[in-house]
């Protein structure tokens, strides 16, 4: 029997998310190992967006947490931790939001990144207290991030002179680099870190010093591990097929897998209750890999069907289950309410994606 495959699953509502712990469990025994220390962890919460999950890490002594929203970073607050950053740029409500979870958590060290003058000023007039600022900075994505050392170094200062913010470090996602080949995403490697010294050196030749910098996310990850940075991986913690395809060298294992239905078979191919509502397809690649299918093609993917052309047709009959591990987890996760728990074939709990919400109280 494949690990994906459960028990009792004619009683499954499909689509449906498993879960499995012991596979979690063994992602987060790697990340520690790789990382060689938990206390130089920020793991990203966007991938699964689950308490139970962050109790999970908390009780390997990983008690810093990356997040992307206000509704994730609430969610993290309710487990005690120790910090958390969020990790996007806030303006407006957004900044509201944020300092009104300092305001009600405040024994957990907060900060934010930031790569605008509008947003440090507007910060700046509205919080009451001390709070921790990361420069974002950036090294060859450019979605976010500073890309001028100089106006980093204007910042830097702008937030020096403020008694109400503290200057944390700088924060550098190299998101951009998504290279299959070991040697030429080291090589690219190089290149950002090469953009990230030139930050580092202007503040640091002006006088000022740098508490901390958090780099990377999971291709990288490793490639981050032998410098002196804080670290943040996400999909790393679930994996799925695309990374797991293009990193076999992180090894890390699939924790997440889909449970699907054959509902129907026209003209011979098989139609799944697997569409757009329940899997992720931003990809271009195809947003599934089925592992009990040795081939596969979509023929026609819509909001509650999947069409999929195979050799192996004859083999599957209508109401038979097939297990899809997605291409991209993180998004698909968001699709999902909840998911169910497995251990030894068995369905044994259901975990919410709490954080899938935009907002949960604030």
């Amino acid at each position: 029997m494949n690990w994906f495959q459960i028990n009792n699953k004619d009683q499954v509502i499909t689509p449906s998310m498993l879960l499995f712990p012991d596979r979690i469990k063994q992602n987060l025994d790697r990340i520690i190992e790789i990382s060689g220390n938990p206390d130089r962890l920020w793991p990203h919460v966007k991938t699964h967006k689950i308490p139970e999950i962050i109790q999970l890490q908390l009780d390997r002594g990983i008690t810093r947490f990356k997040c992307a929203t206000i509704a994730e970073a609430e969610m993290v607050a309710e487990k005690s931790p120790t910090h958390i950053l969020l990790s996007y740029p806030l303006v407006r409500s957004g900044i509201d939001r944020f300092l009104k979870l300092t305001e009600k958590y405040t024994d957990i060290q907060w900060a934010l990144i930031i790569d605008s003058d509008i947003a440090l000023e507007e910060l700046a007039k509205k919080t009451g207290s001390r709070v921790g600022v990361f420069l974002d900075i950036d090294i060859g994505m450019h979605r976010t991030g500073i890309g001028s050392p100089d106006k980093a170094q204007e910042l830097y200062s702008f937030i020096n002179e403020a008694k109400n913010l503290i200057f944390a470090g700088l924060h550098a996602y190299d998101g951009h680099n998504h290279i299959a080949d070991l040697g030429d995403r080291g090589r690219e490697f190089e290149k950002s870190q090469n953009i990230l010294k030139s930050f580092i050196d202007i503040i640091e030749s002006n006088g000022g010093s740098i508490p901390e910098i958090i780099a990377g996310g999971s291709p990288t990850f490793a490639l981050h591990a032998n410098t002196s940075v804080s670290l943040s991986p996400g999909t790393t913690i679930l994996w799925d097929a695309g990374y797991g395809s293009d990193y076999p060298d992180l090894k890390f294992v699939p924790a997440a897998i889909l449970i699907a239905r054959i509902v129907s078979k026209p003209d011979g191919n098989i139609c799944l209750d697997l569409g757009h509502k329940a899997i992720a397809s931003e990809m271009k690649h195809a947003p599934v890999a089925f592992p009990q299918l040795t081939d596969f093609e979509i023929i026609t993917h819509s909001e509650e069907h999947m069409v999929i052309s195979t050799s192996e047709s004859d083999n599957w009959n209508i109401g038979d289950c097939l297990y899809a591990i997605p291409w991209h987890i993180c998004p698909t996760m968001a699709l999902h309410e909840t998911a169910l728990i497995v251990e030894n074939s068995e369905i044994i709990d259901e975990w919410a994606m709490v954080a899938r919400k935009r907002k949960i109280t604030i």
